[in-house]
């Protein structure tokens, strides 16, 4: 069992589906993507966190260049191939609620970005990451472009233009780091980690990376893509964007902005924290503003990611941790929290929370899973959110522990994602689920057969990740300390 398989049976499924040309294509997707998330369960299961890279298949891809294609799996990756391959087969049978146009299409799309998003997790040489990456924004623009909302091609086309500049920077840093490798160059992660580069060129490629990771995340300043391109997406896509797509970019500050350039890591950390913090306040706020149900989780989705971004940052084992299981507690709610409004929407019509009220005399099922993935988001204790978003505040008041000022200021506006989630949050639940109900609550039904195969092993997670973390704390752990010490030797 290699990384290349879990690449190749969704890369492989896509094609398959793309040929079937009648309803028949979702349930063939579906088929293929608990297949893989049944392979996703083996990898977990048979992983060595002590044992660092594994599961490794390596090819020179252009030899002349010394250009590889080189995947593996360790403790940095296998969080975010654990979502991934989870959340996959959750999305794809959320949408059968819906009937699409073009079915193979769409579905063949979802599988194209699920191969494209574990090979960024998977990708061990520096060309063969970028190539993943940018594999993985070709079909979620074409998702929310064909099936999205009215105003979709602006929106869709500001997601691209972002992105794609984004990318662009990344691909000048990752082409003049490898020019600077010795003799016949590589674009191994391996070998591009030992360079050394002067105070002003590492602020240079700082940069370089950072605004594209930053941008796909995305944090303040540049989230404005963010919010208008979830809401006119599809159900799906906003899922595939939301749960995992933001997550990539968190993931490649571990495995490529850190090592390769740790000391202008190290002296932007303040400033990359500020823009965190205020992004954590600002998503929120205007959160608490927001009529409309996919933006109030747009703006929470990008409030959460100001906290998990800087979890690298504080430069604390806590926080990188933290940081981690919060990418896989994120997913998994945010992917519930907008299939429940997907719910809501087909069986009503609206979406709105002025146009609702008192679902939950018809709808009591479907209550009890939106509270419970609700309280995970708000970080309840014995719930997934609540791991780590107390490992981030630790963390980051440690960090700045020596300036007591600083470490109670963003010791306490980080705190404020508690308050203020629970106050949009629970603002939306009490005012679509509960109050008098209105005529549009009439044609709400309650939770079907297949919604619950969805909802269920969801809400599941939310339990199991909040009782018992370290199931998945002890998987990256090694490696968060190895990628520290690394660090902090390049940084002295």
């Amino acid at each position: 069992m290699t990384a290349l398989w879990l690449i190749l049976v969704p890369l492989i499924a896509s094609l398959v589906v793309f040929f079937i040309r009648n309803e028949q294509a979702k349930k063939v997707a579906l088929l293929f993507s608990f297949i893989e998330l049944a392979l996703g369960l083996l990898v977990a299961y048979r992983f060595n966190a002590f044992a660092g890279m594994q599961f490794e298949n390596k090819l020179m891809w252009i030899p002349s260049a010394g250009i590889a294609f080189h995947l593996g799996i360790d403790g940095l990756s296998i969080i975010p191939i654990i979502l991934t391959t989870f959340l996959v087969p959750f999305i794809i049978l959320s949408a059968f609620g819906n009937e699409y146009e073009k079915p193979n299409v769409f579905y063949g799309l979802i599988l194209l970005m699920q191969a494209s998003l574990i090979g960024v997790f998977t990708a061990q040489s520096a060309f063969a990451y970028y190539l993943f990456w940018e594999g993985a924004l070709i079909p979620v623009y074409f998702i929310a472009a064909l099936w999205g909302g009215a105003n979709r091609i602006n929106i869709t086309f500001k997601f691209f233009i972002y992105t794609v500049f984004g990318s662009l920077l990344m691909l000048i840093a990752f082409v003049y780091m490898y020019m600077q490798t010795p003799a016949n160059h590589s674009d191994e992660a391996s070998v591009l980690y030992l360079l050394a580069f002067d105070k002003t060129t590492q602020n240079v490629l700082f940069w370089g990376l950072f605004i594209a990771f930053a941008i796909k995340m995305p944090i303040f300043p540049f989230h404005t893509w963010q919010p208008d391109t979830y809401s006119e997406s599809p159900a799906p896509a906003t899922m595939l964007l939301s749960g995992i797509m933001l997550k990539m970019a968190i993931y490649s500050l571990y495995r490529w902005l850190l090592p390769l350039l740790p000391a202008a890591t190290f002296s932007n950390a303040f400033f990359v924290t500020m823009l965190g913090v205020i992004g954590i306040v600002y998503g929120a706020i205007i959160a608490i503003k927001q009529d409309d149900m996919k933006r109030i989780l747009a703006y929470s989705s990008f409030s959460h990611v100001g906290l998990m971004s800087v979890g690298l940052f504080t430069f604390q084992f806590l926080g990188m941790q933290g940081s981690l299981i919060q990418m896989l507690a994120h997913g998994i709610n945010i992917v519930g929290l907008f299939f429940v409004v997907d719910i809501i929407q087909r069986r009503t019509g609206f979406r709105n929370l002025s146009d609702l009220a008192g679902l939950t005399q018809n709808a009591p099922v479907l209550t009890v899973f939106f509270a419970i993935l609700l309280l995970g988001s708000v970080g309840l204790p014995l719930t997934n959110g609540f791991v780590g978003e107390f490992l981030l505040i630790s963390a980051l008041v440690r960090a700045y522990w020596a300036d007591p000022a600083f470490a109670l200021i963003f010791g306490a506006i980080a705190g404020l994602t508690l308050i203020f989630g629970a106050v949009y949050m629970i603002r939306m639940f009490q005012g679509v689920m509960f109050g008098e109900p209105n005529a549009n609550a009439i044609q709400m039904k309650d939770v079907t057969f297949s919604e619950a195969l969805v909802l269920v092993p969801l809400c599941a997670m939310v339990i199991l990740m909040g009782v018992y973390p370290n199931l998945f704390l002890k998987m990256s752990e090694p490696a968060v300390r190895d990628l520290l010490d690394f660090a902090f030797q390049r940084i002295r």
